[in-house]
């Protein structure tokens, strides 16, 4: 009898590889294979161990301009803690008067608060390299302006007039920030890590600043703080808006780009919360300069309260290394509420201990304050529509300037009101308290109907 036959077995077609590369599915066919596995390739083929993935900052800053926009928004953003410190320095030894440079940088901070949503209205319309040059140029000639005004002992109305002007400065923080939703559009993990990046890097400047502004107006001049700020402004600046490839496109998404961010549900809210956080900052800086004064340690202030910022720099680094949240608004209300209970510790501290514990306890209630950011700011990010991005985070900035004027005043009162500063670092823990119970309110958990480019969903 004879056998049948038997036909060959076809080959299997094998099945398509797929990789994701910066954000992009990337689908690589395999040649058809026959009957059985295909070969291994690679280091596991020799019994090698497969290459580790680089870690997230590392992937973070492969992508092409990355490093270099960075490092220019690195140095255009450090004198942001050098002027007001220097503009102090500077007009008190002139003028002999701390009330007048109080004044002067105060009102800086009110125009600051009118004029950068409309300096981040124009990049969002016109782009970054068209917009923020023109207006970084006018600022560094309001700076230059109170130099030659307070060299020469000029009115004293030309000191507010030349201040004001600086408040064109444009907001680099928050065009970096734009620059990441744009080029991680596609990955919400990438886009998380470097929010936390920005935010860390916020911190460094602002506590490497006023340090910085010091050193140079009382070792060299009054005036080198200052001319030492504009310079690296406008060299960052410079380097910042050089790297066109990273740049979103100018009105991206424009036609769909729905009303101003202050109309947006859930943001009026959110800068409620910002504002809150942003009174923890400045209650924090004059209760800590006076208690520090009080216990006779007045050249000591600055460095405990670096402390905080450390802290916080740290924290937003390690917290850059987590998946991104499933809900903002749920990671936004643990984070205001974690640093209202840390903010307990400066309090207990310098009730009941020296100056060094109060450092300590201030490195520890700082660390829940850039997770509280940068949490903050990935919800602004949300709500926001894609084409006004700048503008939105601007306003948030906005809301924690008004924040820190505002704790500011409050923490000089108490400090000199209570009789001891220790007690007036109550200040600081009932802002927290207050962001806290705002970030709960159902007003911020408001979200937006549309699609937009830079989260990649709703």
């Amino acid at each position: 009898m004879p056998l049948p036959r038997v036909s060959p077995r076809p080959p299997v077609p094998a099945r398509p590889r797929y990789a994701v590369v910066g954000g992009t599915l990337v689908v690589v066919p395999s040649a058809a294979r026959a009957d059985g596995p295909a070969p291994v390739e690679g280091p596991a083929a020799s019994g090698g161990a497969a290459p580790r993935p680089a870690g997230p900052y590392a992937r973070l800053f492969a992508h092409p301009g990355a490093r270099g926009f960075t490092l220019g928004g690195l140095l255009a953003r450090l004198p942001m803690g050098m002027f007001t410190v220097s503009a102090v320095l500077m007009i008190a030894d002139a003028y002999g008067s701390y009330a007048l440079a109080g004044s002067v940088t105060a009102t800086g901070l009110a125009a600051t608060a009118l004029t950068g949503p409309l300096v981040a209205r124009a990049v969002d319309r016109h782009g970054q390299s068209r917009a923020a040059l023109p207006a970084t140029l006018l600022a560094l000639l309001g700076s230059l302006a109170l130099v030659v005004c307070v060299h020469t002992r000029a009115p004293v109305w030309t000191l507010f007039a030349a201040y004001a002007a600086t408040a064109t400065t444009p907001n680099t923080g928050g065009m970096a920030r734009a620059r990441w939703a744009h080029l991680l559009r596609r990955d919400p993990a990438a886009r998380h890590t470097a929010n936390s990046f920005e935010q860390a890097a916020d911190e460094l400047c602002f506590m490497l600043g006023p340090v910085l502004a010091a050193l140079l107006c009382t070792a060299l001049f009054p005036e080198a703080g200052t001319l030492a700020g504009c310079a690296l402004l406008l060299t960052g600046t410079l380097l910042f808006l050089g790297r066109r490839s990273t740049e979103p496109p100018p009105g991206e998404e424009r036609n769909r780009a729905g009303s101003a961010p202050l109309r947006q549900p859930g943001i009026p809210a959110l800068l409620l919360v910002f504002a809150a956080t942003g009174a923890v900052f400045g209650a924090l800086e004059v209760v800590t300069l006076a208690y520090a004064d009080g216990q006779g340690h007045r050249t000591a202030g600055g460095a405990v309260l670096a402390c905080q910022a450390a802290g916080s720099a740290l924290a937003g680094l390690a917290f850059g290394t987590l998946p991104p949240a499933r809900s903002d608004r749920r990671r936004l209300a643990v984070c205001t509420a974690a640093m209202a209970a840390l903010a307990v510790l400066p309090l207990l501290a310098a009730l009941t201990a020296p100056l060094p514990v109060v450092a300590g306890a201030l490195l520890v209630a700082g660390m829940a304050t850039a997770p509280t950011m940068v949490t903050g700011m990935a919800v602004v990010q949300r709500l926001t529509p894609a084409g006004r991005l700048n503008e939105g985070m601007t306003l948030a900035v906005t809301a924690l300037l008004g924040g820190i004027a505002a704790g500011s005043a409050a923490g000089g009162r108490a400090a000199e009101s209570l009789g001891s500063a220790g007690w007036a670092y109550g200040v600081p823990l009932v802002a927290a308290a207050t962001a806290a119970a705002l970030a709960t309110l159902p007003a911020v958990s408001a979200r937006r109907t549309r699609v937009t480019a830079h989260t990649g969903g709703t």
